[in-house]
């Protein structure tokens, strides 16, 4: 459907990689950062999540440079991974969306980051992958941080926060379609899905909940984000082509630093120290899952 770079045979360009895979998730929490920006300021979600999809679907068809008639290129199994692909992060990111609004930017992505910990899990219950003790125990270690990020029996817990407990576990399924996907079909040809679905799914809804923007910055941050989001994935594809990804996983955390930063720097929000103790345990615990069994995929969230 789209033409992608040649993978080298050796991916031997570490640095490079590493720099690109940092810079896709700096855009990725500007994509957050925005969108906060933007339900802070009484816009409504459905309108956010509309624009997000609709400029990311719009920069992928004029970037594309091959057919896109993908239907008749691919069998009915593969549409319907890319399919339900898509619908999962639909959902996520209309959830994410509702969540920040109410939740420090910090708080949802260490909650968002024990996703690897639960594709763990759910590798060994339907993939059967084989279980050591260090594995269960790296596990249980990333959900007590989960629970300690959230606190569900605290006096200041915020239901928000199962929304992101939800999309934890959604992408977690998520990343498992898209590691069956993976040498299948291209990462444009996902990111056409993904676009594609969120566009059709909110247009209908936008059409009644559609308000203008009172001051220019609104409008710019409503196009920056749709463009983040597209430039974000594609640059994050493109640092597989520089360095495998089990050398890039550990980096996808560092998308934690960047939104601790725009929380405190944008929004004055200072995490608690219960979320940083909650989240040592989420990074550590994925971490800890990816040395030990070589976990060859990188960490992808939906943004």
């Amino acid at each position: 459907m789209f033409s992608e770079p040649e993978i080298s045979p050796k991916q031997n360009k570490a640095a490079l990689g590493i720099f690109l895979m940092l810079g896709a998730w700096a855009l990725f929490a500007l994509v957050d950062t925005s969108a906060k920006w933007l339900v802070l300021a009484s816009i409504s979600t459905v309108q956010v999540v509309f624009m997000r999809y609709a400029v990311q679907f719009c920069l992928t068809v004029m970037a594309a440079t091959g057919p896109l008639a993908v239907t008749r290129q691919m069998d009915r199994k593969t549409f319907l991974l890319l399919s339900i692909r898509a619908a999962l992060l639909t959902v996520c990111t209309f959830f994410n969306f509702i969540a920040i609004k109410y939740l420090p930017l910090t708080m949802t992505s260490a909650i968002m980051f024990s996703s690897p910990i639960i594709v763990a899990a759910l590798s060994i219950i339907f993939l059967r992958e084989y279980v050591d003790i260090w594995k269960i125990l790296a596990i249980f270690l990333g959900f007590f941080g989960v629970l300690v990020i959230i606190r569900p029996f605290d006096a200041q817990f915020h239901w928000a926060a199962l929304l992101c407990v939800h999309n934890a576990i959604a992408v977690s399924v998520f990343s498992l379609i898209t590691r069956q996907l993976s040498g299948v079909v291209t990462a444009s040809t996902m990111q056409f899905f993904a676009g594609g679905l969120g566009t059709l799914v909110f247009l209908p809804l936008v059409l009644f909940y559609w308000e203008n923007p009172t001051s220019l910055l609104s409008w710019v941050l409503m196009f920056f984000m749709g463009l983040a989001a597209w430039a974000g994935h594609e640059i994050f594809a493109r640092a597989h082509l520089f360095s495998s990804a089990a050398t890039l996983m550990p980096f996808s955390y560092s998308n934690i630093i960047f939104m601790t930063l725009a929380s405190y720097f944008i929004f004055g929000s200072s995490p608690d120290f219960w979320v940083f103790f909650g989240a040592f345990f989420v990074v550590a615990s994925g971490i800890s899952i990816w040395w030990r069994e070589g976990l060859d995929t990188a960490t992808e969230i939906p943004k």
